[in-house]
């Protein structure tokens, strides 16, 4: 009698297990259509994506050019967004804060992401917790130009002339602790040099300057520069690469010039604010890897002096995480500190 009981009780027991096991194998089943809608079904509506900075400048034009590519392809509507200030983290929190519904984005790039998180004493977003990697999309370097009308033909010429009368040669840049400026501040370390760094809120009004002569010379990305350079306004000095731009072939690499192992570029890559579904970010993240392939895009950003990049939100998280730790060390280096 007792051994029957219990077999019967193990047999309710299985039973039961069964059917706990089932209902939540179904459940779990049934979350997989709705995500697969939610990828299907999107995009419904307008995505905005903001980038940073004034109109003009290098992340603007590679936020044009790549939604510009992914509408044509994928039929998807965008609304670039410029929200400049506080050296990007004014439109970087924006995108931070928004709904992670995957209609947000953010074209962002080395100053604002990696540069930021150690410059400013407050900064109102963590770049690797409050912000999603989609894809990284373009790399430029810097380069390093002067007026047309300038007596420095070459960055010999203006380096003779810092040492000739410290802090009297004034550089440029899209403002304090940017890219350019802790470029600026690396090349004083090396050529053991002072110049004046004149600080501006985006590349539009720098560049203006710089062209008339109101500033001696100017460190920013490729893409800033390259239409004023082509047309003969500007003079390149030098990029910050280790080989010569493919549309600045005259401008020498800082190796070229004297200075071994400089190197300095800048990244541009697309995020959502965190907790956007998975689902979201493959399907905007497969989407901008296949525009990167195409050669319409390539044709447009290659004169830019920007490279494609492409490669996943994974790859993209380390590249981010990686150059925190180089620029927070270059900015300790720089004294530069922003409060």
């Amino acid at each position: 009698m007792t051994r029957f009981v219990s077999t019967s009780l193990l047999r309710y027991r299985t039973k039961r297990l069964a059917s706990v096991l089932a209902g939540l194998l179904a459940a779990v089943a049934s979350l997989a259509p709705i995500s697969t809608a939610r990828a299907q079904g999107y995009p419904s509506k307008p995505i905005r994506v903001v980038v940073p900075f004034p109109p003009g400048g290098a992340t603007d034009i590679i936020a044009r050019e790549t939604t510009q590519r992914l509408a044509s392809t994928h039929r998807w509507a965008f609304v670039v967004e410029n929200r400049p200030g506080a050296g990007g983290g004014l439109g970087v929190d924006v995108v931070a804060k928004a709904a992670a519904d995957g209609y947000t984005l953010l074209i962002g790039q080395t100053s604002n992401l990696a540069i930021n998180p150690s410059l400013y004493t407050k900064l109102p977003y963590d770049p690797l917790k409050d912000l999603v990697p989609i894809a990284s999309v373009a790399t430029a370097p810097m380069v390093v130009v002067v007026p047309a009308a300038s007596p420095y033909k070459s960055l010999s010429d203006l380096l003779a002339a810092a040492k000739a009368a410290p802090d009297t040669v004034r550089f440029a840049s899209s403002g304090n602790g940017s890219l350019g400026h802790l470029t600026g501040q690396q090349l004083q370390t090396a050529a053991k040099v002072r110049l004046q760094h004149i600080p501006y809120k985006g590349a539009s009004q720098a560049l203006i300057d710089v062209i008339s002569g109101t500033v001696d010379s100017y460190f920013t990305s490729v893409p800033s520069v390259r239409q004023p350079i082509r047309n003969g306004r500007l003079r390149a000095l030098a990029v910050t690469a280790s080989s010569r731009a493919v549309d600045l072939p005259e401008a020498p690499t800082m190796t070229e010039a004297g200075f071994v192992n400089f190197e300095a570029s800048t990244w541009f890559g697309l995020l959502a604010p965190a907790g956007t579904p998975e689902a979201i970010i493959r399907t905007l993240s497969s989407a901008v890897n296949d525009a990167l392939k195409q050669p319409e895009l390539r044709a447009r950003l290659a004169p830019e002096g920007a490279t494609v990049t492409g490669g996943s939100p994974d790859q993209f998280m380390e590249t981010i995480k990686s150059d925190i730790t180089r620029w927070a060390n270059l900015v300790r280096a720089a004294g530069a500190r922003i409060e």
